[in-house]
């Protein structure tokens, strides 16, 4: 059953290759050895607890999610002899890993001089993109020239984690970073992964900036779009996100926002109230008599 889930299902996933990997590991282990018809959730109870000695639990968690959508798949479209997936009630405690790093004052400054004492000026071009577009590093590596709409300012991303295209404005920043740009590639920033990750903790190192990930760039843009008044679902338009539960981790910007608009309309109904006329002493009936 692994092996017809990694040939046929993992083999289509971006992150093939790591899943591969997690799941060819989890064959070598005895509980694949067993029958379909006489595995339970005390099983994978006990390959848990083994594993919990050598891992901690956000990592088992992730390496379990590919197992219990095989058995959904096995038994939903394969017509494997599987009645119930036994993941289904095991219970695996997994502290949130999800950070909520912004930057904070004066660190976007300090990186993108620091980018700027490097040799390669795509470093900086790439941060800059970031914080106004809130896209993936991997988005960004693979914009194509052909992708960007000047007229129309807006970015076709057409390869996304979740699998499905989607098309985002371009603010001013984000056309100033795209016209600085050489156009000689048909891609925008033409730089490895691995050569924009090792750039990357050099320039953190010069700034002098501690626990900032790439990936904390996108949870600032994302939190200025709402700083900004724009909606969850006009947010998620621009993010990519499938799940709107998602975006709520990024209430306490949005919080702002709404407080902002809460006030306007408040103002708005006080200078209302100020530009109506005092109430008359004399009462009237409806059809004007006193």
């Amino acid at each position: 059953m692994v092996e017809r889930y990694v040939n046929t299902v993992t083999v289509n996933k971006r992150g093939a290759h790591f899943e591969r990997a997690v799941l060819r590991r989890f064959m070598n282990h005895n509980i694949c050895s067993r029958m379909l018809s006489e595995l339970r959730t005390e099983h994978f109870a006990a390959y848990r607890d083994e594993r919990l000695l050598d891992i901690k639990a956000c990592t088992l968690k992730r390496q379990l999610n590919p197992v219990r959508h095989m058995f959904e798949i096995a038994r939903d479209e394969w017509g494997m002899p599987v009645e119930r997936n036994p993941l289904k009630k095991l219970k695996l405690d997994a502290p949130d890993q999800r950070r909520e790093r912004r930057l904070r004052e004066g660190e976007f400054d300090r990186l993108i001089e620091a980018a700027k004492s490097r040799r390669n000026p795509l470093i900086e071009s790439i941060i800059r993109f970031a914080v106004a577009t809130g896209m993936r590093r991997g988005e960004m590596l693979a914009v194509r020239w052909k992708h960007v709409d000047r007229a129309q300012r807006s970015l076709l991303i057409p390869d996304t984690k979740t699998g499905q295209s989607r098309t985002i404005p371009l603010v001013a920043a984000a056309l100033e970073v795209l016209a600085e740009q050489r156009q000689d590639n048909e891609r925008a920033f033409p730089i490895t992964a691995n050569a924009f990750r090792l750039a990357w903790e050099k320039v953190k190192l010069k700034a002098g900036i501690e626990d900032l990930h790439f990936h904390d760039l996108r949870h600032e843009a994302i939190s200025r779009f709402f700083e900004l008044g724009l909606t969850v679902p006009e947010v998620a338009l621009i993010s990519g996100h499938k799940d709107l539960r998602m975006l709520f981790r990024y209430a306490h910007a949005a919080r702002q926002a709404i407080l902002a608009k809460l006030e306007g309309q408040t103002g708005l109904e006080h200078n209302s109230l100020q530009k109506l006329p005092p109430p008359s002493s004399d009462r009237e009936d409806l059809d004007g008599s006193p």
